[in-house]
């Protein structure tokens, strides 16, 4: 068997947006097992003195990223649209996707997040949004939104953002197969390779 990925993502990201749009059949054909990582970038960027998103601080960078996202988009033939508020404020999201990672729709539910962001344009900081994505793959929602609340879910969230810095991750998507580090949407293909060949 390949060895398993680690997908690090984060909702706020527009090429976490891609991958995890487009990860999963991927690593399901190429027979490679994979686990998702959900974490905030927030926490590592204010480490580093940045009160917001690279892509803002740089209006250079953020000008080619958005032009960026939306080709590759168009050529895996997913629909994007830049949302209103960049970044967004994910902590639920990602406390929500932490409760679930047990869940098998889990994968499920953070493609619904993600087309709710960057397809429909919508505030994924709002419980609404959130009830709505989570109506796609559970029947019960309410038991998912309050355990995002509870203080084991929060603790679980806070350790995997500070595995991600002690890892030395500096962006999302990040691929980990073993030891080695891949970093953005268009190295997935190259971790899958990479997990592949070890067996």
């Amino acid at each position: 068997m390949a060895q398993k990925i680690e997908i690090w993502f984060e909702f706020a990201s527009t090429y976490s947006y891609l991958t995890v749009s487009r990860a999963a059949p991927l690593l399901e054909a190429a027979k490679v097992p994979f686990a998702w990582k959900p974490f905030l970038l927030g926490p590592i960027f204010r480490a580093k003195g940045w009160d917001t998103s690279p892509f803002n601080l740089e209006a250079a960078k953020g000008a080619y990223m958005w032009r960026d996202v939306a080709r590759r988009a168009a050529r895996f033939g997913l629909p994007f649209q830049r949302p209103p508020i960049f970044p967004m404020h994910t902590v639920q999201a990602a406390r929500i996707m932490t409760a679930a990672l047990g869940q098998p729709w889990s994968s499920d539910f953070a493609r619904a997040v993600f087309a709710a962001e960057f397809a429909r344009g919508e505030d994924i900081s709002d419980a609404g949004v959130l009830a709505r994505a989570l109506e796609t793959c559970t029947d019960d929602p309410a038991h998912w939104l309050q355990q995002a609340q509870q203080d084991e879910t929060k603790a679980a969230l806070r350790a995997t953002t500070d595995q991600a810095a002690a890892l030395g991750l500096f962006g999302a998507p990040s691929f980990r197969v073993g030891d080695e580090l891949f970093w953005g949407d268009d190295r997935l293909e190259d971790a899958i390779l990479w997990a592949q060949e070890r067996r």
